[in-house]
C-alpha cells in the first residue's frame, strides 16, 4: 500500500450497543439511571469527605479522590452512548475519537494507581499504626494523589503517541460504542503485528501483573490482620474486603479486554458497559454500604443540610 497517498478519514461510524429501537430506548432508560446515580453516589461521598471532620483522614482522603476520578471516568464514554441510543446515525469525528481515548485512559490510569495508593495506605495503617499519621501525612497524601494523575497522564499519552502516526485509511466503522485502542487499532491502514504486542504488553501485561501484586499486598495485610482482636481487626477485614472487591471489579474487565489479542468477542460489549459504566456505580455502593463511619457521616451530613423545623 502506498500510504503517502491514503486520506485520512474525518469521523467514525459506532454501531453501537443495538441496531433495535425498542432495545436501544430500554437500554437509554437503564444506562441513563446507572449513570445519574453514579454522579450523585460519587459526588455524595466528595462532599461528605469535605464537609465532615472526622473523615479528614488519609483514607478518605483518597477515597475523595477516586470517587472523583470515576465521576470523570463515567462522563467520558457515558454521555455519549447515551444520546447514540437515541440517532440514527452514531458518529464521532476523528480528533473526537483520540479526545475520547485521551481521557479515556488518563482516568482509567488515575483509577488504577489512586487504587494502588489506597493498597499502600491500607498497609501502612495496619503495620505501622503509630507512625501512620506521620508517613501518610496531608502532603505525602496530596503527593500520592498528583503522581497517580500523572502517571495517569503518561499512560494515555503513550496510547495516543502510538496511534495518531498511523494511517487511517478506511474503513471507519467502530462495532462499539465508545472509542479505545483494541477497535480503533483494527482500523489502520498498516501491519499491526508488532504495535499489537506492545498495546497487548503495555496495558494488558501490565494490568495483569498489577491486578496480582495488588491481591497479594491485600493477603498479606489480612493475614496480618488475624494477629489483632477487637472492633479494630473486624473493622480492618470489613474494609480489605472492600478494596479487594472494587479493585477486582476494576482489573477483571480491564485484563478481558487488553490482555489477549484485539479480535472482536460476542461479549465484548457487555464487558465494556461492565467497565466503563456501571463499575464506576459500584464504587460508591460497595465503600458505603459496608462502611459504618462513612454512612454515619452521610447521616450527620443530611441532619446538618435539613432545614430546621423551628421557626
Amino acid at each position: 500500500m502506498e500510504l503517502k497517498n491514503c486520506t485520512r478519514v474525518r469521523e467514525f461510524i459506532f454501531l453501537g450497543l443495538t441496531q433495535n429501537p425498542e432495545l436501544s430506548l430500554v437500554l437509554f432508560l437503564f444506562l441513563l439511571s446507572v449513570y445519574v446515580t453514579t454522579l450523585m453516589g460519587n459526588v455524595l461521598i466528595a462532599a461528605t469527605v469535605t464537609c465532615e471532620s472526622r473523615l479528614h483522614t488519609p483514607m478518605y482522603f483518597l477515597l475523595r479522590n477516586l470517587s472523583i476520578a470515576d465521576i470523570c471516568f463515567s462522563s467520558i464514554t457515558a454521555p455519549k452512548a447515551l444520546v447514540d441510543l437515541l440517532s440514527q446515525r452514531k458518529a464521532i469525528s476523528f480528533n473526537g475519537c483520540f479526545a475520547q481515548m485521551f481521557f479515556f485512559h488518563l482516568v482509567g490510569g488515575v483509577d488504577v494507581f489512586s487504587l494502588s495508593v489506597m493498597a499502600f495506605d491500607r498497609c501502612v495503617a495496619i503495620s505501622k499504626p503509630l507512625h501512620y499519621m506521620t508517613i501518610m501525612s496531608p502532603g505525602r497524601c496530596l503527593a500520592l494523589i498528583v503522581a497517580a494523575w500523572v502517571g495517569g497522564f503518561v499512560h494515555s499519552i503513550v496510547q495516543i503517541s502510538l496511534l495518531l502516526p498511523l494511517p487511517f485509511c478506511g474503513p471507519s466503522v467502530l462495532d462499539t460504542f465508545y472509542c479505545d485502542v483494541p477497535q480503533v487499532l483494527k482500523l489502520a491502514c498498516t501491519d499491526l503485528f508488532m504495535l499489537e504486542l506492545l498495546m497487548i504488553s503495555n496495558n494488558g501485561l501490565l494490568s495483569t501483573l498489577w491486578f496480582f501484586f495488588l491481591l497479594v499486598s491485600y493477603v498479606v495485610i489480612l493475614v496480618v490482620v488475624r494477629s489483632q482482636a477487637g472492633e479494630g481487626r473486624r473493622k480492618a477485614i470489613s474494609t480489605c474486603t472492600s478494596h479487594i472487591t472494587v479493585v477486582t471489579l476494576h482489573f477483571v474487565p480491564c485484563i478481558y479486554v487488553y490482555a489477549r489479542p484485539f479480535t472482536a468477542l460476542p461479549t465484548d460489549k457487555a464487558i465494556s458497559v461492565t467497565f466503563t459504566i456501571i463499575s464506576p456505580l459500584l464504587n460508591p455502593l460497595i465503600y458505603t454500604l459496608r462502611n459504618e463511619e462513612m454512612k454515619s457521616a452521610m447521616r450527620r451530613l443530611k441532619r446538618r443540610l435539613r432545614p430546621s423545623d423551628t421557626v
